[in-house]
């Protein structure tokens, strides 16, 4: 150890020896300065809320507790039969028991492709794609490639709870755009601009949108990705609940109605919603070949390759019907109706009419100050403690995705539980006086 070593050593630690035992202990310094046990990076990451609300519902409710949660990103129907059969046939081959390409399985990737075309009308190679550990990592992955420290990611709000920590943790930092109930929850191209600095490098798109259930329309995807084109700016496009529409309303692919765009284009996606395989474990990302190419090599040294099983689980869905998420959208659609009407039948809620997804966001600020039960909730987190705490009802406040004064539902939980549970919300707030 040389000199410098020595000192820094002894500037930290205390020797203690114990004369009776000959023992020799070492202990902090408390003059030197503290490390902190856990990075910066990580422990500046906040907690999924949409998580947390989910599973604090579900402790209570196994504890005996008539809990109703609203929290739940998940479709509460079971994966088609056939898909489970093939997951069971790939258990017993003995090729799925040892690794595979960390890119994902070949099979997967050219029904990626095949279903990509088939759904969106977007034509890739299987060397534009990347397998990932579901949709989450496939976002990660794709701002990891993307961003350098200090670089902005615009982010429409309200969004998706994960996009801003993952922005982070890529070295990023999120410029939220905010677009409330009275324009739809759609942000507009002036919004975007005002936003734009010359440090903006990607924009985050989704649509149809967590947590509100808007969709775009064609002509605004158009020119949000020919001004994102016009400026150099990437889009990453999150389309995970690209068969999840109502009334009519279409889901659209911006590299598809701006192809000038695909070489500056992320496309996220899974079998999580379509087919309520959350549980599976399997999203993809698409986009040019450089970019997919540096994730594959981040992928290699994370989580190396999705499971096998869950891989040839995802090529039964891809290569199979939509009858499973057509029987889905009829039940959805009918409990969104439902929702929506008991949720603006109380006073001071407003709750625009999702159509996408399977989430209601309505507005509550005419709800906070108000006191009910003895108390006065100044925010959506508070409202949505005590909607808990009174009713036992679990809802996702809108601090988790922006902005306060909103409250998310999802209405993906049988007809039943929904109808008690937005009753009992009925029922609460009718004291807000």
């Amino acid at each position: 150890m040389n000199a410098n070593r020595q000192t820094r050593a002894r500037c930290s630690t205390r020797v203690a020896v114990s004369a009776t035992m000959g023992v020799v202990t070492a202990t902090p310094d408390s003059s030197a300065p503290a490390r902190p046990r856990v990075s910066r990076r990580l422990g500046a990451i906040a907690e999924s809320a949409t998580l947390a609300v989910d599973a604090k519902a579900k402790a209570l409710k196994a504890a005996g507790r008539p809990v109703i949660g609203f929290g739940a990103g998940e479709p509460d129907f079971p994966t088609p039969d056939y898909v489970v059969a093939a997951a069971v046939a790939a258990a017993h081959d003995p090729v799925n028991h040892h690794y595979s390409p960390a890119g994902g399985l070949p099979a997967l990737k050219e029904a990626i492709v095949a279903k990509t075309a088939r759904d969106s009308g977007y034509e890739v190679r299987p060397t534009q794609v990347l397998v990932t550990n579901g949709g989450k990592q496939a976002v990660y992955n794709t701002f990891a490639a993307l961003l350098d420290p200090g670089d902005e990611v615009l982010l429409p709000s309200p969004y998706w709870t994960t996009y801003p920590e993952a922005i982070r943790l890529a070295g990023g930092e999120p410029v939220e755009v905010f677009a409330g109930e009275e324009q739809g929850y759609l942000v507009t191209i002036d919004q975007l601009e005002a936003a734009r600095t010359d440090r903006t490098k990607a924009l985050l798109f989704c649509s149809p949108s967590n947590p509100t259930g808007a969709v775009y329309p064609r002509e605004q995807v158009a020119a949000i990705g020919r001004w994102a084109f016009e400026h150099g700016i990437w889009v990453v496009t999150d389309e995970i609940y690209e068969h999840l529409t109502y009334d009519g309303v279409e889901q659209v692919s911006m590299p598809v109605v701006v192809p000038e765009l695909a070489d500056t284009c992320v496309v996220v996606n899974g079998v999580a919603k379509t087919y309520a395989m959350t549980g599976w474990r399997v999203g993809w990302m698409i986009g040019p070949t450089d970019v997919i190419k540096a994730a594959t090599n981040l992928q290699s040294h994370a989580t190396s390759n999705v499971a096998n099983v869950s891989q040839r689980a995802a090529i039964a869905a891809l290569n199979g019907s939509l009858e499973a998420v057509e029987e889905m959208k009829a039940a959805f659609d009918r409990r969104r109706k439902t929702m929506v009407k008991m949720l603006n039948e109380i006073e001071g809620v407003d709750c625009p009419v999702p159509t996408g997804a399977f989430y209601a966001y309505p507005c509550v600020k005419g709800v906070l100050g108000k006191q009910i039960r003895g108390k006065r909730p100044q925010t959506s987190a508070e409202l949505a403690a005590l909607i808990l705490e009174e009713v036992e009802v679990a809802v996702v406040p809108g601090e988790a995705f922006g902005p306060s004064g909103y409250l998310r539902l999802s209405y993906a939980l049988g007809d039943e539980d929904l109808a008690e549970g937005v009753g009992r919300i009925q029922t609460l707030l009718a004291e807000a006086r």
